[in-house]
C-alpha cells in the first residue's frame, strides 16, 4: 500500500496570499459570529483575533477537499468560544473559591439581613471601642461581646480576677462616656 499523495505545500508567497484572501473573506463572518455571543466590543475583537490566530498557525493544514474555508474558520472559531467559556467559568468558580462565596437564596439573605440588624448595638460597641487601649478592648470584648465569664476572661488574659473586673469597670465606663459623646473623647 503506498501512502495517499497530498498536493505539494504551496509555496511561502503563495499561502500568505490565500491567507489574506480567506482572512478578508471571512473577517466579517467570524466577527459576527462572536457579536452575537457577547456584547463586549474587546472581547468579540480579542475571540476574533485569536480564531486567525489558530488559524493562520494551522493553515498548512487546510484541505479544501474535506469543506469550505468558511467551515473551516468557523471550526476554529467554536473551539476559541469554547475554550473562551471554560477560561470565564474557571476563572469565576476560583474567584468564587478564594472570595468564599456562594450565591445565597432569598431565605438565607433574610436570615442575614435579620442577623446584620440584631448585631447593630455591637457593631457601635466595637466603634466606640476603637478608642481604648488593646487591653480594654480585649477585656471588653471577652466578657461583653464572647460572653466569658469575667474569672475565664481572666485567666486568658493572664492577670487576676480582681484585675479584670476593675479593668473591665474602667473600660465599660469609657465606653458609655465615647458612647454618650458621639464617639469623642
Amino acid at each position: 500500500m503506498t501512502a495517499p499523495r497530498h498536493p505539494p505545500p504551496p509555496s511561502p508567497t503563495r499561502a500568505a496570499r490565500a491567507f489574506e484572501e480567506l482572512y478578508e473573506a471571512e473577517f466579517d463572518v467570524v466577527t459576527s459570529y462572536f457579536a452575537r455571543r457577547t456584547s463586549d466590543p474587546q472581547t468579540a475583537a480579542d475571540l476574533t483575533a485569536d480564531t486567525f490566530v489558530a488559524a493562520i498557525t494551522s493553515f498548512a493544514t487546510f484541505d479544501r477537499s474535506r469543506g469550505t474555508a468558511r467551515g473551516w474558520v468557523l471550526g476554529i472559531a467554536r473551539r476559541v468560544f469554547a475554550q473562551h467559556c471554560e477560561a470565564t467559568t474557571r476563572g469565576r468558580d476560583v474567584v468564587a473559591r478564594i472570595h468564599g462565596r456562594r450565591v445565597l437564596d432569598t431565605d438565607e439573605i433574610a436570615d442575614l439581613v435579620t442577623r446584620i440588624d440584631a448585631e447593630r448595638e455591637g457593631r457601635e460597641l466595637i466603634a466606640a471601642m476603637a478608642a481604648l487601649s488593646p487591653a480594654d478592648r480585649e477585656v471588653i470584648e471577652l466578657v461583653d461581646l464572647v460572653g466569658m465569664a469575667p474569672k475565664d476572661a481572666a485567666k486568658v488574659l493572664g492577670m487576676s480576677s480582681g484585675a479584670l473586673r476593675i479593668r473591665l469597670f474602667r473600660a465599660r465606663g469609657k465606653v458609655r462616656d465615647l458612647a454618650s459623646n458621639g464617639g469623642q473623647r
